[in-house]
């Protein structure tokens, strides 16, 4: 049927280099797909999902590809090429609204296990078959294009092409745990699945995952090439794969890969690594049985709390992006005040993510660091000389503040002083566009409701409260106060996703959502220090709930300085006492990591931790009364509305904490762990310990109660 469709289209003079819904898919019709014919008997099959910006592959996504792959298994077509009509991308991996919904009816295996037999199908074609990939190739698109026996993808720095699932609690389900371990060999296939690394094309290329690079108007043109004339991968490469995979080395391999992983994450808190390692361990040399163990795998997997709460967070992470999509920031100039730390990271960052900034300190000499952290930032991050040069020319030394007049955005970064702070704006504003300006702060916890009174244009002023390292912590806090323009609001949101972070809209009181949840957690840790419990111990408990780092070495990070200032400011709104200790710390020039010393003593940016006494036992009640001291405070924060609801706020502390992921929350680990028995506790600590430990207001609030996993989270 192949050569009758080229003979006709030869005959009937077409002259066309594809027939669009060629003759051996006549009377089948697809919502998805786009198949076409050329006159060489290559069939081109184009992904391109209804209705969405992106391909994200459904159920009816992979029913389509089932009935086509069928129909080329009977045809023998001279070849098939899979690619992506979407200008974004290849495919954002499975559709996870979907999986969702998989897991609430208890068919999670039987849909895992009809994906892989449709991929499974596709590898089996008698034909070559090459995948040709542009932009983002996550998930279950990379496991599509694994099931070809080709790949070739765009030489562009947008391609990125990863198995990131146990970011989401589970692992590749659809063929990724069974095929790469067998394609690149176990030791390169094993840790970008345990770490959901996404890789560059050329890294893709050296490792062998994808065949051949093209520019990206020649990608298809290549992907017929390479159709053609097949890459052969390397002996050695081959030899190298085969032999990490057989069953001694995957007996002999698979424990060193559990200990290195067990020193990054724990079994209970992130299970999936651990199955995945399982997984690849006990996989044979039959597909059918590594497929059957896969499936089996993520099923279980998908009932466990950690996938529900990892696959919520997912949901809130695409919901802070979207909060500044489809509004035009207006912003092109940034002008920053102040070239500390914060501030010379802010604008090193705006300027990295594309926009023109000025930076403004009393002296050249302020500034110039800045300027040094900046450039290592770039060479970081740009790689080519080029691109690091174009990134350096935007950010410019500004000591006498010309760049304001230009500005559409100013950020004031100075010392946490009001007058200061009000003085500073008595001079910024007049000069700042008028009408269309906004003037910025970035302080961590002054109210804002006070900062703004002196302004002649109050509407046009709000916090962008960034943390500290910028490049690194995601969140920004887009701070509200009573006169703010919503408009301005919505530019400020616009801005944070134009520089690639997520920001969550919060009330200027003190200390607004993070530092006034953070800081009744510090300073209980550090009470805790001064009645004598081992910092080292302290950040093992910490650390054992699920915090990414234990609150002494924290503290000393941030700078006992910085502690001390926020503490000073927030302790009497919180009703606590800065525990004893830190002035005569500070007082001696001991700040923390910066200056070396703090409460542990610093080499070479690591802390050095003291041995603790192998006998010494620990209060039983040491971690309850630091984690459930930021629980409480962040209850209160829900019933004040910080923030607008209660996913927004578990949101914005695991984005600005890192607040053990895997529970969820404050919020979610109250509804898991049952609001009444957490109260309970909270009395308990209050008669032992002090009233600091009493209930706050609001352990009353409907969003306490246990709900439907993912339901507001979705929607």
């Amino acid at each position: 049927m192949v050569r009758l469709a080229i003979i006709a289209a030869e005959r009937y003079g077409a002259g066309l280099p594809a027939i669009p819904y060629a003759p051996m898919f006549e009377g089948l019709r697809f919502n998805h797909w786009k198949t076409s014919l050329d006159d060489s008997g290559i069939v081109t099959l184009t992904l391109d999902r209804a209705q969405s910006g992106v391909n994200a592959i459904s159920r009816e996504v992979l029913d389509e590809l089932g009935q086509i792959v069928e129909r080329l298994a009977i045809e023998k077509p001279a070849g098939v090429i899979i690619h992506s009509a979407k200008a974004n991308g290849f495919a954002v991996g499975a559709d996870i609204k979907e999986f969702v919904e998989y897991a609430r009816q208890g068919t999670v295996l039987e849909n895992i296990e009809n994906g892989q037999r449709v991929f499974e199908a596709l590898a089996r074609l008698p034909c070559p078959t090459v995948a040709a990939v542009h932009g983002a190739c996550m998930g279950g698109g990379t496991e599509l294009i694994l099931a070809c026996r080709q790949r070739i993808a765009t030489d562009d720095e947008k391609t990125r092409i990863g198995l990131p699932e146990v970011m989401l609690g589970i692992h590749p389900g659809w063929g990724g745990s069974a095929r790469l371990p067998r394609l690149i060999g176990a030791a390169e296939a094993l840790p970008l699945m345990l770490t959901g690394k996404a890789l560059s094309a050329r890294k893709a290329k050296s490792l062998g995952v994808v065949d051949r690079l093209a520019r990206a108007d020649e990608l298809m043109a290549e992907a017929r090439a390479l159709l053609r004339h097949p890459h052969a991968q390397p002996f050695a490469r081959r030899a190298t794969a085969w032999i990490s995979n057989t069953w001694l080395a995957r007996q002999i391999l698979a424990p060193m890969v559990i200990k290195q992983t067990a020193a990054k994450v724990r079994k209970e808190h992130y299970p999936a690594p651990f199955a995945l390692i399982d997984v690849w361990k006990r996989g044979g040399n039959n597909i059918q049985q590594r497929l059957k163990l896969e499936a089996r795998s993520v099923a279980k997997l998908a009932e466990t709390s950690t996938a529900r709460n990892l696959i919520r967070i997912f949901f809130l992470q695409e919901r802070l992006k979207g909060q500044g999509g489809g509004i035009d920031a207006a912003i092109h100039h940034v002008h920053v005040v102040g070239a500390g730390v914060m501030g010379g990271d802010i604008a090193a960052w705006a300027a990295l993510k594309g926009f023109e900034v000025t930076l403004q300190d009393r002296e050249m000499k302020w500034i110039q660091p800045a300027l040094d952290r900046a450039q290592a930032l770039y060479e970081k991050k740009l790689k080519t000389p080029d691109k690091v040069a174009e990134a350096r020319k935007r950010l410019r030394a500004d000591v006498e503040g010309a760049g304001v007049a230009q500005a559409d955005l100013a950020i004031e970064a100075i010392f946490e002083n009001p007058e200061a702070k009000e003085a500073l704006y008595a001079t910024m504003e007049p000069q700042l566009s008028q009408g269309n300006g906004i003037l910025a702060t970035n302080t961590s916890s002054l109210p804002l409701d006070e900062l703004r009174k002196s302004l002649q244009a109050p509407q046009r002023f709000l916090g962008l409260h960034f943390f500290n390292p910028v490049a690194q912590m995601p969140l920004v806090e887009v701070v509200r106060h009573d006169r703010l323009d919503p408009a301005i609001e919505k530019r400020a949101l616009a801005f944070c996703k134009a520089i690639g972070k997520l920001p969550v809209a919060v009330k200027g009181t003190p200390g607004f959502l993070v530092n006034r949840i953070l800081m009744p957690y510090l300073l209980e840790a550090l009470r805790l220090y001064k009645e004598g419990v081992p910092g080292p111990v302290l950040d093992r408990e910490a650390k054992a709930f699920g915090m990414p780092m234990g609150p002494i070495e924290l503290a000393d990070t941030v700078g006992l300085d910085v502690c001390a200032s926020v503490g000073k400011e927030l302790a009497p709104f919180l009703g606590l006492e800065l525990p004893p200790g830190l002035e005569e710390k500070l007082e001696a020039g001991k700040r923390g990591k910066k200056d070396g010393q703090g409460l542990y003593t610093w080499q070479d940016g690591k802390p050095q931790k003291p041995q603790v006494d192998p006998d010494y036992t620990p209060p039983p009640d040491v971690r309850d009364r630091m984690i459930l001291a930021m629980v409480n405070e962040a209850v209160a924060c829900l019933s004040d509305n910080v923030v607008d609801d209660a996913d927004l706020l578990d949101a914005g502390v695991i984005f600005g904490t890192g607040f053990a992921p895997f529970r969820g929350g404050p919020i979610q680990f109250v509804r898991d762990e049952g609001a009444e028995k957490v109260r309970q506790k909270l009395d308990s600590l209050a008669k032992r310990h002090g009233e600091r430990f009493t209930p706050k207001h609001g352990w009353d609030h409907p969003a306490l109660k246990p709900q439907e996993e993912f339901d507001v989270a979705i929607a």
